[in-house]
């Protein structure tokens, strides 16, 4: 990627950097690697054109490949949107494939050139890890919305215009079909879940706020049905980000030795 100049005054903090990559999420999981604490190192160098250095390390040396791609990728477009950034550099330690994907992220090559001998691209992958966490997301959403009161098959026909999310900044107002009063529910959950549903374009054809798992609109009558199926996906994203939590924690105290 060509190098820009900086456009403000200073370069940005270690804490500014850290917080921009909390968007980045491992794609397995769907939890953001700050919070994983993937990232070890940030360093951030000159005053003119300001260059960040970005490491990280996953939880065993031989994490999928592709998944290790698409959060190096990401990290590094997520540090270089910031105007005081001219260049980002991202670096995978301890990791079986640290050398193609560094020498492939930072040098702007498609995965299938760093990896020749790879089957397929990430595209297909990227897009079922997606709708994957945007199920498990909705999953979320909905036991929120239930626990306010409403019943399923009044969650299946909301709309994205039946929320109110501007009444306080941890609350949302839900206008429920049938009912004459609003639930006010978390803003969490729904505010997370909409985040991944707007960036898939869900909301593109329609304002049905919720789908089944191949994306079409839910039919109330099974509404229980299809919120059992988004259960499986989050029961296995918790299940696998708990594997991954102790083997992360069982490698970094491993390195610290």
């Amino acid at each position: 990627m060509a190098e820009r100049a900086r456009q403000t005054a200073d370069p940005p903090s270690r804490e500014h950097v850290l917080e921009t990559l909390e968007s980045v999420t491992d794609p397995e999981l769907d939890r953001s690697i700050v919070e994983l604490e993937y990232p070890d190192e940030i360093r951030i160098e000159g005053e003119t054109d300001v260059s960040v250095h970005v490491a990280f390390t996953l939880p065993t040396a031989w994490c999928s490949p592709a998944f290790a791609w698409m959060m190096a990728t990401d990290a590094r477009e997520a540090v270089e949107s910031l105007p005081e950034v001219a260049d980002c550099t991202i670096e995978l330690r301890e990791h079986m494939h640290e050398r193609e994907v560094n020498r492939g992220v930072n040098g702007g090559l498609p995965f299938s050139e760093a990896f020749p001998d790879a089957e397929d691209g990430i595209g297909d992958l990227r897009e079922s890890l997606d709708e994957k966490a945007v199920l498990s997301r909705q999953y979320v959403a909905v036991e929120r919305l239930l626990a306010a009161g409403i019943d399923l098959d009044q969650i299946a026909v909301l709309d994205r215009g039946d929320l109110d999310r501007g009444i306080a900044d941890d609350r949302i107002a839900v206008s429920v079909p049938g009912r004459e009063f609003e639930v006010t529910v978390p803003a969490e959950p729904l505010e997370r879940y909409l985040e991944k549903a707007e960036e898939l374009g869900r909301f593109e054809r329609t304002e049905r706020l919720f789908r089944t798992p191949d994306g079409t609109l839910i039919d109330p009558e099974n509404a229980e049905l299809v919120h059992r199926r988004a259960r499986l996906a989050r029961v296995n994203m918790d299940g696998q980000g708990g594997v991954c939590d102790a083997l992360h924690e069982a490698r970094q105290s491993a390195l610290a030795e």
